[in-house]
């Protein structure tokens, strides 16, 4: 069997392949930057809202800051009478937002808050809001 068409070489001049050589490396190349890889938010630590917060009051146990805001992220050994809550965001394009709530007692009695208390922006901020809950105001 014979194809003439495939009988002769086909033969390309110099400049003629560079430049083939370069649209095959664009090509490429711009194909490895378009189709990147799918990345999922990573959330961390314990998320607290401004809800949550706000049913804090004076007075209350750790049982039921506990109940409230859930259990700390960090207790440290040395200062019982502080509980951290930390709570990291990350998104799939690598914005990362954190933020640390310091919860104090005073004789196992819940006495304040300290630090990022403001809402988080964008994506970290989406999250479902957990169902309102009566605590009972310790009786002196």
């Amino acid at each position: 069997m014979h194809f003439p068409f495939f009988s002769a070489p086909i033969r390309f001049s110099a400049p003629m392949r560079a430049a083939a050589v370069t649209v095959v490396t664009a090509v490429l190349l711009s194909a490895c930057s378009f189709f990147a890889p799918y990345r999922i938010d990573v959330r961390q630590g314990n998320f607290v809202n401004q809800i949550m917060l706000a049913q804090l009051k004076p007075g209350m146990t750790r049982d039921q800051v506990r109940f409230v805001l859930g259990s700390p992220l960090v207790v440290d050994v040395f200062r019982t009478d502080r509980w951290d809550y930390i709570y990291r965001f990350k998104s799939g394009h690598g914005d990362v937002q954190q933020r640390t709530i310091s919860v104090f007692f005073i004789d196992g009695l819940f006495e304040r808050i300290e630090g990022d208390m403001g809402e988080l922006k964008g994506e970290a901020a989406t999250q479902n809001l957990p169902r309102v809950i009566e605590v009972p105001k310790v009786k002196d």
